[in-house]
């Protein structure tokens, strides 16, 4: 890749990476209903599915650079399904005290295997800043390594968000869970039908 056209990738990473979705609005309700170290366990499987999924996307893309396109379409509404499925778990969390079991390894690690935003932009990445330039396989793996500043480390900025907001906004949990879960709703909306 050119480094003439690296501030536009990094803007892109940024601008995506730390904007509200899915795995970031997961991240900071986390933080908000639980301990920072209830968090971080679902971060931790949020990287893992982070990279778990940025790997099967490189590895699309380098066999067959169209092929994934077909099932993309498939992915974002099990992507969309699970975002309801966790909307409906941080609503009932706004009507329970202990809301810890939203916050696990595996949770997180769903939320970001079917982000149909990183998949989609992970592609994006892939197929406009690296492989008009280059098919080696090599090469895209590290661009995997560029995409953890929009992956993960946004979702970790989040938690850091949500843990400093816990101290100040324990006393609207309710309303704050209820908010959170139609922010996440409206994301599954955006990814099923736009």
């Amino acid at each position: 890749m050119p480094t003439s056209i690296l501030p536009t990738l990094i803007f892109s990473l940024f601008a995506v990476g730390f904007s509200p979705g899915p795995a970031n609005i997961f991240a900071m309700s986390c933080a908000l209903e639980n301990s920072r170290k209830q968090a971080m366990k679902a971060w931790v499987g949020m990287v893992c599915g982070f990279l778990t999924m940025a790997f099967i996307a490189a590895v699309s893309v380098h066999l067959a650079e169209n092929a994934l396109e077909h099932y993309i379409k498939y992915i974002k509404y099990i992507g969309a399904a699970y975002l309801l499925y966790m909307a409906w778990q941080t609503y009932k969390g706004a009507m329970k005290e202990d809301t810890s079991t939203l916050c696990t390894f595996w949770n997180g690690f769903i939320v970001q295997l079917t982000n149909a935003k990183m998949i989609l932009f992970d592609l994006t990445v892939f197929t406009s800043f690296v492989l008009p330039y280059s098919n080696k396989f090599s090469d895209l793996m590290i661009a995997i390594l560029w995409l953890l500043i929009p992956g993960p480390m946004a979702n970790f900025t989040w938690i850091i968000i949500g843990s400093v907001l816990q101290k100040f906004v324990s006393k609207y949990q309710k309303t704050i869970n209820i908010a959170l879960a139609l922010m996440l709703v409206g994301c599954a909306i955006m990814i099923a039908f736009f």
